[in-house]
């Protein structure tokens, strides 16, 4: 029977791990060092007295374990004198010659290590106990990982930007000051994967690194990851990363003992220290964008594997770290005992703390589009009456019904009036006019947000656009509009999803590199390092409530490209990609967001994240349950068909044999008459409390197992579509309106930046462009400003700078500045007011044709003051010559030939009006309105 003493208890627990990690444990009175390669003997002599156990390797002592009650754990690491005292003192029969390097203490439940070789020797927290083969190797070694991180020769920063120079190197020195986690915040896009591969390749090389763990949560990511150290080309070597290091991306729980850069699933990860294996389908979606943030009874259960043991890596690098340090995650990365390195572009305040604030590197977005890493961003909108606000359908209208899985439509009668808002729209119910709208809105727009993109013949190209759908159903009511309202074949428009027939990444591809596909909808691979550098328009047609994964929906644009791979795909590309556009048609840049989705908490867990739960292990009593009477209910609405699909889904199993399942898996029933069952399998001189409770555990694992085992991704997907609403309503009755079709308005930051950038231009061509250096230098020189020449000014801009279009530098004035009148609607004649507001002639915005107005009428009184007097006839052409200074700058006399002159008499009019004062005149107007 177990001894029920506490400091007992916790040496039990102790002898367990140890067994556990190929450890065999003797007493001092039987020892036998030859029994294993790892021998623990307990309370061995030694020249200050018994110490708890000393650990032999091949016969050798390596260490001492200093064993505490679990009461004791607060206070760990005031034992560490006591235990560094046995480690430093004589073994009975004098067996070493030098301290023990290898120092635990532990009460079973926590337990601390320090290896006194390291420079600064410090302990550190520990999951478990290392195998006597880890501590015969590092016994081995001439200097420890620490001391070699110390002497890491100097960077060579050949083909790397500062920012990556700056990461590594301060990675590194956090390595030399034994900091046992860091946090790389990166910009996307701005090469953390490229990064990752330099940092790992000296790690492996100068730092004699063992194995590398890169951590991922999804299937796409791990593939990136894989193809960039597939591509990696080491500085100095002229072999590739993977003809020096075998690189081995995980797809089932073996682990290649000569990989030394494994990619890995946080979700496959998680299994593998289970003993499971996981179904491929559970690494296509992250795992963060299901609500798994429920309130547990207790922690997710890890258990040692000797198989995985804690030291197995020696580095994890954690890439998207944001999504996957949380709750079930955090745990299968506290169980190594490795360098904790996470790499996002858009950490919280929970990935700050995770990384103990060691923030080793930031490059924001920002920063990025400053150093032309990345390229910026505006934002276009389109609003339209029903997504604003809904519709209702009256009753006795007659509307379509149509089956979201099959899409089969039936006519049916409505008893009762239906309304609904914008919240439903594109899920319970579908109004094929809003959509039509939004996409005629954002087609017509297209000329207006990329005015360059015409080819000889006037045929408009439609530049690389990915569109963000609710579900898949949404997607393809949206492809099919696109194909309409553009006029094309199937190629022009594709869905990039998991949960197409055609390859996903094939269409990924083609959209990458290729012509076709023009536009791509999505529902599932948003925030999936989905890497797309011809992107230039994102065509938001769904809303989101985290602001990280709005953050990586729109890093899908950002990427820069060089003009001549740009070309490739776009012909009538004019130049390089400087920016993207964000077409908000749901309100998603202005929508409320959170930090991070997880922390939300609500009562009610969708069905969605309950199946999740289940399939990835989740141990949890109300989960199961909640599961149940979910299935119990669904069970009521399917057809006979659905059912027999389900039974078929489960591996044979009705929906009433899971819920069953389900339920006894915590029925206390059920788990007591399955442990007496195990209890009386035990000799009645074996039997122990700890033994019952062992069967216990073991009756409900097995019950759990099995209750779990049909929630496969295949069986999950069925379930979440075919439990949605079986139809939606088609609204055909209530036609859509465009509200606002226009370029967003702007935050004070933003247009601060335009106006700087509208500046910083005009002042750069102020030499090179004779308009602008008329308005600069030569205010005498006004009167011969010409139409020509101004057009000549907006041109270039449009080619060379295409977000500082005249409108749009109007608009963010506007923000920042009291502005006289409304904005022009000619584009020349903003850009007009823009220069002299720039070039500082008018102290405040104020539109041109305004300002001509203005010293119109000064000149007129000037001369009605004195003895020439202007009759109405006079009156009416000066008005003529003024309006058309206002438009075209400038007016000569062979002007007057042409409209609107011509048709008042024209130049001999003129003349008979003011004799030989006419070219007198018309000179004084060119100067005098352009003052």
């Amino acid at each position: 029977m177990s001894n029920q003493n506490p400091e007992q208890i916790a040496r039990d627990k102790i002898d367990l791990m140890l067994n556990q990690a190929g450890w065999v444990v003797q007493s001092k009175n039987k020892v036998d060092l030859s029994a294993a390669k790892g021998v623990a003997v307990r309370e061995y002599q030694t020249d200050i007295g018994p110490v708890d156990y000393v650990l032999f390797v091949e016969r050798k002592p390596v260490g001492v374990i200093e064993a505490k009650k679990e009461e004791e754990g607060q206070r760990l690491t005031t034992v560490e004198d006591q235990s560094s005292g046995y480690a430093k003192a004589t073994l009975k029969y004098n067996l070493n010659k030098a301290p023990l390097p290898f120092v635990y203490e532990s009460t079973g439940v926590l337990t601390r290590f320090t290896d006194y070789r390291d420079p600064k020797p410090r302990s550190r927290p520990l999951f478990h106990f290392h195998q006597p083969s880890t501590l015969l190797e590092l016994f081995g070694q001439r200097k420890t990982l620490r001391s070699r991180l110390r002497n890491l020769p100097e960077l060579d920063k050949e083909g790397l930007r500062p920012a990556q120079i700056k990461a590594i190197e301060n990675l590194e020195t956090s390595f030399k000051n034994n900091r046992p986690k860091a946090l790389i915040q990166m910009a996307t896009g701005a090469g953390k994967t490229f990064t990752a591969c330099t940092f790992i390749y000296r790690l492996l090389k100068y730092a004699n690194a063992k194995r590398v763990l890169i951590v991922v949560d999804t299937k796409n990511l791990g593939e990136q990851a894989e193809q960039e150290f597939l591509k990696y080309q080491p500085t100095d070597d002229n072999r590739k990363f993977t003809e020096l290091y075998n690189v081995q991306r995980l797809s089932s729980s073996y682990i290649a003992s000569n990989s030394q850069v494994c990619i890995s699933t946080i979700q496959r990860l998680y299994s593998i220290l289970k003993g499971e294996e996981l179904d491929e389908s559970a690494e296509e979606d992250n795992p963060n964008e299901k609500n798994l943030d429920w309130k547990k009874k207790e922690p997710m259960p890890v258990e040692y594997s000797a198989r995985n043991p804690i030291e197995q890596f020696d580095f994890i690098i954690v890439d998207e770290c944001h999504r996957s340090i949380y709750n079930l995650w955090k745990q299968v990365l506290d169980y190594y005992d490795a360098f904790l390195i996470g790499l996002t572009a858009t950490p919280d305040k929970r990935t700050f703390g995770f990384f103990n604030e060691n923030v080793v590197s930031e490059y924001t977005y920002e920063e990025s589009v400053a150093d032309g890493v990345n390229v910026p961003y505006d934002v276009f909108t389109i609003e339209t009456e029903i997504t604003k606000a809904g519709a209702k359908i009256k009753a006795k209208e007659y509307v379509d019904k149509r089956e979201k899985l099959t899409r089969k439509k039936r006519w049916e009668q409505l008893d009762a009036d239906y309304e609904y808002t914008n919240a439903k729209l594109d899920k319970d119910v579908v109004n094929p006019s809003q959509i039509r709208q939004v996409i005629k809105a954002f087609k017509e727009a297209l000329p207006t947000i990329f005015p360059d993109r015409f080819d000889e013949k006037g045929e408009f190209e439609v530049p690389k656009t990915l569109v963000f759908a609710k579900t898949d159903s949404h997607a393809d009511d949206i492809i099919q509009i696109i194909r309409e309202e553009f006029d094309e074949s199937n190629d022009f428009c594709k869905k990039v999803t998991y949960k197409i027939d055609e390859d996903p990444k094939s269409v990924l591809n083609r959209f990458r590199n290729s012509w076709a596909p023009r536009i791509a909808v999505t529902v599932d691979m948003i925030a999936t390092g989905t890497d797309v550098k011809p992107l230039e328009v994102l065509l938001f047609m769904r809303d989101v409530k985290s602001s990280n994964y709005f953050e990586q929906m729109k890093g899908r644009g950002t990427r820069t490209i060089g003009f001549d791979d740009l070309k490739r795909v776009t012909r009538n590309a004019k130049h390089t990609k400087t920016h993207f556009v964000i077409v908000d048609a749901i309100g998603a840049t202005k929508s409320k967001k959170t930090d991070s989705r997880p922390l939300e908490r609500k009562r009610g867990i969708p069905l969605k994240d309950l199946l999740g739960a289940v399939a990835m292990g989740v141990q949890d009593e109300d989960i199961f349950i909640s599961l149940a009477n979910r299935l119990t209910r669904l069970e009521k609405q399917l057809t006979d068909s659905e059912k027999s699909k389900f039974k078929e889904s489960s591996g044979g199993n009705s929906i009433s044999t899971v819920v069953k399942n389900l339920l006894n898996a915590y029925d206390p029933d059920i788990i007591e008459q399955k442990t007496k069952a195990l209890v009386n399998e035990i000799p009645t001189q074996d039997w122990s409390p700890d033994k019952e409770e062992a069967c216990k555990k073991q009756a409900q694992d097995e019950l759990i197992t099995n209750a779990a085992r049909p929630f496969t991704g295949e069986l999950n997907e069925y379930i979440e579509n075919v439990r949605k609403v079986h139809e939606q309503v088609i609204d055909t009755v209530n036609l859509d309106k465009v509200l606002r079709s226009e370029w967003d308005s702007f935050t004070k930051e933003k247009a601060e930046d335009v106006v700087k950038s509208f500046k910083d231009y005009i002042e750069a061509n102020r030499d090179e462009i004779i308009a602008l250096s008329i308005f600069y230098d030569q205010p005498y020189r006004r009167k011969e400003l010409t139409f020509n020449m101004i057009k000549e000014v907006l041109e270039k801009m449009k080619l060379e700078r295409p977000l500082l279009a005249p409108h749009y530098v109007w608009d963010a004035y506007a923000q920042l500045e009291e502005v006289k009148g409304n904005r022009p609607k000619n584009e020349l004649v903003a850009l007009v007011s823009l220069i002299r507001r720039v070039t500082d002639i008018d102290q405040q915005l104020t539109p041109y044709n305004k300002v001509v107005d203005k010293n119109f009428q000064e000149w007129v009184f000037g001369k009605q003051a004195g003895a020439l007097k202007f009759n109405e006839e006079q009156m009416n052409w000066l008005r003529m010559i003024k309006d058309h200074i206002a438009t075209s700058f400038h007016v000569k006399v062979d002007d007057l030939d042409y409209t609107p002159f011509d048709a008042q008499g024209g130049r001999g009019k003129m003349y008979h009006l003011f004799g030989d004062e006419m070219n007198k005149i018309i000179n004084e107007l060119n100067e005098v309105l352009v003052a």
